[in-house]
């Protein structure tokens, strides 16, 4: 039996949030860290090479549980082969009112509209560093929501200047739903013109730091073929290094009479699954041969992680699959794309 399934049926009582503070504050005690190393599974080791970095596995956890870089040691016990923390904007933000998590049992899935609450560019720096982390660290930045989009430039070079000497690479987050007029910076001269600056900035900073850190897009999954087109187009032009598919949807077609399903904020989960592999095939037919893709979105079973691989993918991510099917998931997904790289055979869906 999963331990997870004792488990879950009381977090699942209390407040989506509630609940989230709850499990980190258990995972943070070094004393139940045995326990839950053993509901995690054996740790799979699977070194792979991806954008200069040696990964200990093909599973990353995905930007959104670990806003503030504070439970890196929790979080690295689970086996994950890389981690990304944020999304991190440059002053706190307390985000959007609660509640704004929502779940969605009977569909897998979760809306949240948190909106990038998080403590600043000053508290995440401060957490790395004290961490003692020294896994793959991935750092997903933003702009906070006073910003205008005409100065989001601004609060992007911000946090890159500021996480550049700490982040084994850094995403640069535009497809989040949950702070206005966010999502209109994936359009074509809003994209290319902070993409071009942001590459500017790292040059610089490569120079500063004596190494130059990979620079990745997360993009949402309500894109349509002509503007997923325009945006693999530019990635390798701007000098991005990889792109992530994708973040969450504001699409109810898949929820639609759900309870919670009117709310507002982005769908993550089961729903989003086809979704983003429909971007994540879009992308690899367009894309130069190689060039890397993280694929995440509704990852519950380790076929559903070979699946992302099948679509394009090059490694995954996951977050709201460990909510519903617990840390047993990483190893599972983990072990079965190891076999799938070995043999070429996946489990079936």
């Amino acid at each position: 039996m999963n331990p997870y399934d004792i488990v879950r049926p009381l977090l699942f009582r209390l407040d989506a949030e509630r609940a989230h503070h709850l499990t980190f504050a258990l995972l943070d005690q070094p004393l139940l860290r045995p326990l839950v190393q053993w509901a995690a599974g054996e740790p799979v080791n699977d070194p792979v090479d991806f954008l200069g970095m040696r990964l200990r596995n093909r599973v990353g956890l995905a930007a959104g549980l670990d806003k503030n870089g504070e439970h890196l040691q929790a979080l690295s016990a689970l086996g994950f082969g890389f981690i990304e923390i944020g999304t991190v904007t440059p002053k706190p933000q307390p985000g959007n009112a609660r509640p704004r998590i929502f779940r969605i049992p009977r569909r897998n899935a979760l809306i949240n509209r948190l909106g990038f609450n998080n403590h600043g560019l000053d508290a995440l720096v401060h957490n790395v560093q004290q961490s003692g982390f020294d896994g793959v660290l991935g750092i997903n930045i933003g702009k906070n929501g006073s910003t205008p989009n005409e100065r989001a430039i601004d609060d992007y070079r911000e946090c890159l200047i500021r996480v550049h000497g700490i982040a084994s690479y850094v995403t640069v987050n535009v497809s989040s739903p949950n702070t206005k007029d966010l999502r209109r910076l994936q359009g074509g001269d809003e994209l290319s013109g902070l993409l071009a600056g942001l590459s500017e900035t790292r040059a610089m900073l490569a120079d500063r730091d004596g190494k130059r850190v990979p620079m990745v897009l997360k993009i949402a999954p309500d894109l349509d073929d002509e503007q997923i087109a325009l945006i693999a187009d530019l990635l390798p032009a701007q000098g991005i290094d990889a792109v992530i598919a994708t973040n969450t949807t504001v699409s109810r077609d898949s929820v639609a009479g759900e309870e919670n399903a009117g709310q507002t904020g982005g769908l993550s989960g089961a729903p989003v699954f086809d979704m983003s592999n429909r971007v994540i095939r879009a992308l690899r037919e367009r894309l130069p041969v190689g060039y890397p893709i993280i694929g995440v979105g509704g990852i519950l079973s380790a076929a559903d992680a070979c699946a992302k691989i099948e679509a394009g993918a090059s490694v995954v991510q996951m977050y709201t699959g460990i909510i519903y099917r617990g840390p047993s998931l990483i190893s599972d997904c983990a072990r079965a794309l190891a076999h799938q790289a070995a043999t070429g055979q996946a489990p079936s869906r």
